[in-house]
């Protein structure tokens, strides 16, 4: 099976897995804190590591149709979030390649 490699990140302030606490985000990277996820308060992030990708699927979420894949923990396959891989309205183009984080499955450490 190999080993697993796990990326660490630099930086004052890191987001980490609520579970396993292996780094997932950079408060750097955090496009908006005004998003809604499937346990409640969510991060958009523009770049997120340690994370595994489920199967693409199209989603209904609140601001319309987006192809999105669940976003898994690597270390321990808990779910954080989703990365958008397409949206259907133009408006909404923005979030393509970006990752929401729930804040409830989420650590901060370095505040």
């Amino acid at each position: 099976m190999g080993r697993l490699f796990i990326e660490t990140l630099s930086g004052a302030r890191i987001f980490k897995c609520k579970f396993c606490k292996v780094d997932s985000a950079s408060y750097n990277d955090i496009v908006s804190k005004d998003f809604q996820g499937r346990f409640g308060r969510a991060y958009l992030f523009r770049n997120a590591v340690n994370l595994s990708l489920g199967p693409t699927e199209e989603r209904m979420l609140a601001t319309g149709l987006h192809k999105v894949n669940d976003i898994y923990c690597s270390s321990c396959q808990q779910i954080l979030g989703w990365k958008y891989e397409k949206a259907y309205d133009e408006s909404q183009k923005y979030k393509e390649g970006m990752f929401i984080l729930e804040k409830e499955r989420m650590l901060k450490e370095g505040w």
